[in-house]
Order: structure tokens, then C-alpha cells, then sequence
């Protein structure tokens, strides 16, 4: 199959791309090389799932889950101007204190 200059316009078209004439022979050449490297793709044979023994391990082992604390070369406490219970505080918003 190869690629004609009213497919690349057809494509562009859909694809609500703005193509210069002088750019359309360069996208009609390119195309037509991809789908070219797609078509060697069929000389492969069947590819699907099951249809090639699968490489390497067939069971991936799984490592124990630790769960280690970052650590900080600062605290919270230390970063923050105030820390109460383990609870950064911050000032209250203007737009949102009563009158």
C-alpha cells in the first residue's frame, strides 16, 4: 500500500492541521515509509499473546514492603513557626474571619 498526496491531505484535514502545499510531497514521502516499516511488521508471523514463549522469569518475586520514615536534616517543628500536636498551625484568612 502506498501513500497517495489526497491521503496525507485527508489526514491533515481530520487532524485539523494547517499543511503548506510545499510541505505535502516531504509528509506524503514520510508517511508512505512508515506505513511501509509497518507492513514488514506482517513478515513477523503472529505475534499475539501466547503464540511465542514468553523471555525471562516467569514469576517476578516480590520484596516485604518497609515502610522508613523520611529523613529530614530540619523537623517540622523546627521549620515551622508554630507546631501544636503534630499539626502545622497557620493564621486564620481575612476573607474568612467573622465581623
Amino acid at each position: 500500500m502506498s501513500v497517495s498526496r489526497a491521503d496525507v491531505e485527508r489526514v491533515a484535514a481530520l487532524a485539523e492541521l494547517a499543511v503548506a502545499p510545499g510541505d505535502l510531497a516531504e509528509l506524503t514521502a514520510q508517511m508512505d515509509r512508515i506505513v511501509g516499516f509497518v507492513a514488514q511488521l506482517s513478515a513477523l508471523g503472529d505475534l499475539s499473546i501466547g503464540a511465542a514463549e514468553p523471555m525471562g522469569p516467569r514469576e517476578t518475586p516480590l520484596r516485604d514492603d518497609i515502610v522508613v520514615p523520611a529523613d529530614l536534616v530540619h523537623g517540622p517543628p523546627e521549620l515551622a513557626p508554630e507546631f501544636v500536636d503534630g499539626f502545622f498551625v497557620v493564621p486564620k484568612l481575612g476573607a474568612m474571619e467573622e465581623p
